[in-house]
This record gives structure tokens, C-alpha cells and sequence, in this order.
């Protein structure tokens, strides 16, 4: 399949559905942890409060991931695809090919 906007498009939109599914389906992992009256030990707390905390942290990155999506799929509708948000420049095909959500051509990224 030939690189495009709408190949870039395509693999944002499928990105984003994965991960709307994902959050959708990690929901109760994240909810306070109730006590199991089955397993009162404390490193059975301990265990689902840290089960708890990965999943938050793991909702956190993937919220992240989110926002830069949708800000990706605004430059494709803006025509702005494909073109460093820093200094304007195009930003190389094999570097969107690995991730079409990134903003920065590898110099920008980088600082220099």
C-alpha cells in the first residue's frame, strides 16, 4: 500500500478504535480496590493495588497516545500532514511510516 494521507489516516483511525477498546475494556481494572472477602492478606490488597495502579498508569499513557492521534488525524484534514509542527519542514516517510502521530521531524525532536 503506497504512503498517503489516507494510508496515515486508515492506520490513525484503526490506532484509535484499538485503543478506545482497550480503555473500554481495562475500565474495571482501574475502579478503587474493594476488599475480597475470599483473600483478606495483606499482600492480596497489596497485590490488587499495585494490578490498580499499573492500570492507571497504563490509561495515562494510553490517554496520551490518544491526544496525539487526534491531533494527527486534524493535520490530515488541515492538509498539514507530514510536516514538522516546530520548523515546517517535511518529516521523513520512514519515520511516519513507524509512527504517523508524530508532530516533529528526528532534528526537531531531538533539540538541535
Amino acid at each position: 500500500m503506497p504512503w498517503s494521507e489516507e494510508t496515515a489516516r486508515k492506520i490513525l483511525t484503526q490506532r484509535l478504535e484499538e485503543l478506545e477498546t482497550l480503555s473500554r475494556d481495562s475500565r474495571s481494572d482501574r475502579e478503587p480496590v474493594t476488599l475480597d472477602q475470599q483473600s483478606v492478606g495483606r499482600l492480596s490488597r497489596m497485590d490488587a493495588m499495585q494490578q490498580q495502579a499499573m492500570a492507571q498508569a497504563t490509561e495515562r499513557q494510553r490517554l496520551i497516545d490518544l491526544q496525539k492521534i487526534h491531533a494527527a488525524l486534524k493535520r490530515v484534514d488541515e492538509g498539514e500532514f507530514g510536516y514538522c509542527e516546530n520548523c515546517g519542514e517535511e518529516i521523513a516517510e520512514e519515520r511516519l511510516k513507524i509512527d504517523p502521530a508524530v508532530a516533529m521531524c528526528v532534528k526537531c525532536a531531538r533539540g538541535n
